[in-house]
């Protein structure tokens, strides 16, 4: 049996192995997290939309049910929840809201 040496190609094949495995792990989280993400935002969407429409076509402005959310969302969940975040949350399902289409671009 060979010793393991940095000079042997063999060692060198099994870091490279190594690397390329570890490298996909990576690439393949970063996906399924971001995938998460945009499923969580587009549900989170929904749910605005939903609660400022009550079942009708259009949804009463004047409220503050955004201003509202993000003082309450950030105190529960930190950043991520800011007032612009949370119009950009409710615009991104508008306007993707059915879901197959929202699917296609992940």
């Amino acid at each position: 049996m060979k010793p393991i040496t940095k000079n042997n190609n063999d060692y060198s094949n099994l870091i490279n192995q190594i690397a390329e495995i570890y490298k996909q792990g990576q690439h393949n989280a970063t996906v399924a997290v971001n995938t998460a993400l945009v499923e969580t935002y587009w549900q989170i969407g929904k749910y605005i939309v939903e609660f400022e429409q009550k079942g009708q076509q259009k949804a009463e402005y004047g409220k503050a049910l955004i201003n509202n959310l993000s003082k309450d969302l950030s105190l529960a969940f930190g950043k991520g929840f800011s007032r612009s975040n949370l119009i950009y949350i409710r615009l991104f399902y508008s306007e993707f809201q059915i879901s197959q289409t929202l699917s296609n671009f992940l």
